[in-house]
């Protein structure tokens, strides 16, 4: 079942961010700390009281299996940039034991739903070149719009 979180589901939903995190440290340990520390664990409180976040979970007999947070940002036009709506996708994760099992396509499935009620027309996320969900992604109908490169002086 898909749905949206609620307070007794964030134990769980701390794992899958742990998970998250752990894919980071392992891809660039030159840039993310290992562990799981009290303020990223504390960031997840914030998705539950705003109105502009959410997170959604894939439940199963109460065991969280998937979970994708999400920040519904409502940018004004500036002298830059042309007024924008997108939802973007700040974690997901799947459990390793349940990956392959199409979780995350249902989710993104819920996210796109959502989306098209709320009048949000686009879904952006990022994704580091080393994590193995980009493959995922690309399959899910994501496409490269912006690139961020990096050199070592």
């Amino acid at each position: 079942m898909i749905r949206f979180a609620k307070t007794a589901d964030l134990e769980q939903v701390q794992r899958l961010r742990k998970e998250v995190n752990d894919i980071h440290v392992q891809g660039r340990p030159d840039l993310f700390k290992a562990g799981f520390g009290k303020e990223l664990q504390d960031h997840i409180y914030a998705y539950m009281v705003s109105e502009n976040n959410q997170i959604v979970v894939d439940e199963e007999d109460g065991m969280i299996r998937g979970m994708v947070m999400l920040d519904w940002i409502d940018r004004q036009e500036n002298a830059y940039a042309h007024a924008r709506k997108l939802c973007h996708i700040s974690e997901l994760c799947v459990d390793a034991a349940f990956r392959g099992e199409g979780i995350g396509h249902a989710l993104l499935g819920f996210v796109r739903q959502e989306a098209q009620k709320r009048g949000f027309p686009r879904i952006e996320l990022d994704v580091w070149d080393f994590n193995d969900a980009l493959t995922f992604y690309e399959h899910e109908g994501f496409k490269v719009y912006r690139r961020f490169l990096e050199m070592d002086v």
